[in-house]
């Protein structure tokens, strides 16, 4: 029993100093009272004003939420933005054909006038940010149901956001954290004309692919160019030939002088989601069953569309960004499953709920408060773990047919008419217009026949049939228990497999469009599907969960309470956030040791000619040969990739990676494998951010691009010589 007691109370320990060193996600407007005394003990060299301030030019006015699902940085004054190139890929992906095959060759404008407009394409710059949890949570009592609560907090922040102090072209948002136990106001700037200005190859934007995906050592040039363009007066405008390159309130230097094992790293994004303070039965489910679920439902369409990706070239561009999309979750909830069994992930919560309960049962009043809350999430997860996997199961076998989205345009435009008129019916026309056409030009029949024949199969097989729509159970039936004939006849009996045709069924007159999705096979195949859902999963699902919702918020509250010694970082929420470390390896498991960095040398060990993920452009061939890396090269060898202790996420790819004084030393765009459960169970001794070295970014440019009038843009510097 003294055994276990100890355990305990190391598990516990773990999990308070982990707080302390290298975890969270920061807002920037606190880091002077939370997080500026332990960042310089670290070796940051700048103060806390340095990165946010809304008197002056700061860090902050150099960040951008890029598309508003990464991150981007601005590295010069005239409005030049490096990211990702997994984040601009579907640009690079729109502006490709058979020809212009700028996925497999590269795109690097001569001059500004070959710079690629790119629309619904925007970057959004953080203006100031506020706590309004006063105001938010006016009027909000104990006893309010969820949806009273709810009802209350939104007439707060549109009253809020109606009042915001802000000039004309800014806009504002309000945030919950803690789980909506305070708010923050954020005012922001939106730029509409990005236009692409330079990305690599895949084969060095994207070595690797698949196999390398959140996987240390990584010799991946993740990284793609943007411009921001501004009206004459460097305010927001639409695009207009007539505009000009923003010029920025603070543009990143960027450093030459690299990194060492040990050096202060600050990662400085939107980081999306993370739920860092759930019950143990919460991971349990997530590692068990949720995950699973869904890591099996992504690998049988990720093997289909591989296999017509690898025979076709046209099929190959129309999926490319569908398919890396589909693969990035699937590898990443693999880890996260590896990670979190690795650090005893529900173990480590368990331990401290243990703790949490012997310091609430020792207090009066918090026992009075919390002291059933545990019991409480344990019955509310235990109920809703069923509808959790059933959920899971419909979202991903749906989603992944895309047959599924075009018929519920349909349905939902049959019924937009019947019930609001034709007005309204126009206005919705619009909108399906938009998102159709966008789909069909990344469309394949063939593809999405094989789909939905793989995974409707897994769709009935893996669920008890009382979740299973009826309309396809009945389908199957007529087919003899033939997948492949139900298949087929669902698809033989619908014009919306067609992109000629479905264009033209848009075309038709309101009642026309109806009177189709009132007698269309994919139609009335989608309508159950929803149906089902909807009695079977839905109702009940969204009941337990408003329950948990309610008692998460009164746990993340009593965790703040009690245990005071620590503090607490809001879980990301895709608003702007700092997180810091050090440079360093880590082991990964029994006798596997990562070192920090990795070198061009491991690219040409990986080289397969030819290969889907592993080729090497000829011309990077060349410049390894004769060792040319110009002034990027470290004593003979060219450094790629680097890892580091910073808490990332996904919304984090793109990041700077920043040294002590705040200059760009890399690029933030993956996690290792086993640290991807640090969404979720933060482990200091495995969780590393992964980023490509500004220097390959800058050598790839410069001396295998060519594109030198971008590099004489930025502003290259030598902070440790300067010291």
């Amino acid at each position: 029993m003294k055994a276990i007691k100890l355990s305990l109370l190391v598990f516990f320990i773990t999990i308070v100093s982990a707080a302390r060193a290298d975890e969270g996600m920061w807002l920037p407007l606190l880091l002077d009272k939370l997080n500026e005394k332990q960042m310089k003990s670290l070796g940051m060299k700048i103060s806390a004003k340095d990165i946010y301030n809304i008197n002056a030019g700061s860090l902050k006015d150099a960040i951008v939420s890029f598309g508003g699902f990464c991150t981007g940085e601005v590295i010069s004054d005239q409005g030049l933005v490096l990211t990702n190139h997994h984040c601009g890929f579907d640009a690079i992906q729109n502006h490709s054909s058979i020809e212009h095959n700028y996925i497999r060759d590269g795109f690097w404008s001569a001059n500004a006038n070959e710079e690629l407009q790119n629309p619904g394409l925007f970057v959004t710059f953080i203006v100031r940010i506020e706590d309004v949890s006063k105001q938010v949570l006016a009027g909000v009592t104990p006893g309010m149901s969820e949806s009273q609560r709810q009802s209350q907090i939104d007439k707060n922040i549109a009253e809020m956001r109606k009042n915001a102090k802000k000039e004309n072209y800014q806009d504002s948002f309000i945030r919950g954290f803690f789980e909506g136990n305070q708010y923050y106001l954020f005012v922001t700037e939106t730029y509409k004309d990005i236009r692409l200005v330079g990305a690599p190859p895949s084969a060095i934007g994207n070595f690797g692919k698949d196999t390398d995906n959140w996987v240390w050592p990584r010799h991946t040039g993740d990284f793609s160019m943007f411009r921001i363009y501004a009206g004459k007066d460097n305010k927001p405008a639409d695009y207009s030939p007539d505009n000009v390159p923003y010029k920025p309130k603070k543009s990143l230097s960027i450093s030459l002088d690299g990194t060492k094992e040990g050096d202060f790293t600050m990662v400085f994004g939107f980081p999306g989601r993370t739920t860092e303070y759930l019950h143990s039965a919460a991971v349990d489910q997530i590692m068990t069953v949720n995950d699973p679920a869904k890591i099996a439902i992504r690998e049988k369409a990720l093997g289909i569309i591989d296999g017509f990706m690898r025979k076709d070239e046209q099929i190959k561009i129309q999926y490319a960004a569908k398919y890396a999309s589909i693969q990035n979750a699937y590898k990443k909830w693999q880890g996260e499953v590896l990670g979190l069994n690795i650090s005893k992930g529900v173990d480590r919560k368990k331990a401290y709920e243990v703790e949490f309960q012997k310091r609430v049962n020792a207090n009066p009043a918090w026992k009075d408060a919390y002291g059933s809350l545990l019991d409480k999430l344990q019955e509310a997860y235990t109920e809703i773990r069923v509808y959790g996997y059933h959920r899971d199961y419909y979202l991903e076998t749906t989603s992944r047919t895309e047959i599924f989205t075009i018929a519920g345009w349909f349905n939902t435009l049959r019924n937009t008419f019947e019930k609001d008129g034709e007005k309204a019916f126009q206005q919705r026309l619009v909108q399906a217009k938009n998102a159709l056409n966008g789909l069909l030009e990344e469309y394949n029949a063939s593809v999405d026949r094989k789909l939905f024949e793989a995974l409707m199969e897994m769709y009935l097989k893996d669920q008890e049939p009382g979740y299973q729509s009826p309309v396809l159970k009945d389908m199957l039936s007529k087919a003899g228990g033939d997948y492949a004939k139900m298949t087929s006849n669902l698809y033989d009996g619908t014009d919306l497999d067609d992109a000629d045709k479905v264009k033209t069924l848009l075309g038709k007159t309101p009642q026309e469009i109806a009177e189709f999705a009132k007698n269309d096979p994919a139609v009335a195949w989608y309508r159950d599907m929803v149906s089902t859902y909807s009695d079977k999963v839905t109702k009940n699902l969204n009941e337990i969960q408003a329950r948990i919702n309610q008692l998460q918020r009164t746990y993340m509250q009593a965790q703040m309470d009690v245990f005071k010694e620590k503090t607490f970082f809001p879980d990301a929420n895709s608003t702007l956030r700092v997180t810091y470390g050090n440079v360093k390896g880590y082991s990964a498991r029994d006798a596997v040791k990562y070192d920090y960095y990795t070198w061009l040398d491991g690219v040409m060990e990986k080289y397969k000619p030819g290969d889907y993920e592993f080729d090497v452009p000829a011309r990077l061939q060349e410049l390894y040969k004769k060792k040319d890396y110009g002034p990027y090269g470290v004593k003979g060898k060219m450094p790629v990739c680097f890892i580091a202790s910073n808490h990332t996420t996904g919304g984090n790819s793109g990041s700077p990676a920043l040294d002590g004084w705040g200059n760009l030393i890399g690029l933030n765009f993956d996690r290792v494998w086993e640290g991807t459960m640090s969404d979720i169970n933060y482990d200091p001794s495995i969780c590393r951010n992964i980023m490509v070295d500004i220097r390959y970014v800058l050598f790839i440019v410069d001396k295998y691009a060519g594109a030198t009038r971008l590099i004489k843009e930025m502003k290259l510097v030598h902070p440790k010589a300067a010291k």
